[in-house]
């Protein structure tokens, strides 16, 4: 189903751009797959790496993009049953307080982003066509079913370049 950015609130516009698909299925399967990609060329040794004070890690990096994409996700299943009560949003910072990162390996993280994937993709695929036009509103922003699925492939792609450029090129 194609995407009308239109349609997309201001805040999440920059991540939808980035998706050059026009299939949120296929959005979503690339950006795993190069997600993944990614996940294997880090060394283990640098998983930590942290390319200024105050910023987070590579490991919690990966795990923000977990809980981002387990939210989406969630809004997305709740829109699509056609439940209309407001949900609330969700403060990326705190939460990253509360990742556990440190404790688990990159292995792990990476192993759990790619069923993530799957079970994201096989949500999505469960939609049919009026299901993914279906809207509700997530953190005062109304949103399509479909938005949140480039949304979550979108927010993937962002911080792979930012991984890329700030954190494995340093």
């Amino acid at each position: 189903m194609f995407l009308n950015l239109e349609t997309i609130p201001p805040f999440y516009k920059a991540y939808v751009k980035l998706v050059s698909q026009p299939d949120v299925l296929q959005a979503m399967r690339i950006s795993g797959y190069r997600t993944m990609e990614l996940i294997h060329s880090i060394p283990e040794a640098k998983c930590d790496f942290r390319y200024a004070e105050g910023k987070w890690s590579i490991r919690e990096v990966l795990c923000h993009m977990i809980d981002a994409e387990r939210i989406f996700g969630y809004r997305a299943l709740r829109f699509a049953r056609n439940d209309k009560t407001e949900l609330s949003g969700f403060d990326e910072k705190e939460y990253a307080t509360q990742l556990n990162a440190t404790s688990r390996s990159l292995k792990q993280i990476g192993d759990e982003m790619q069923h993530l994937r799957t079970t994201s993709v096989d949500l999505f695929e469960s939609f049919n066509s009026e299901m993914l036009t279906r809207r509700g509103t997530a953190n005062k922003n109304e949103l399509s079913v479909v938005a949140l699925g480039f949304i979550i492939a979108g927010h993937e792609i962002h911080h792979g370049k930012i991984l890329q450029e700030r954190y494995l090129s340093a």
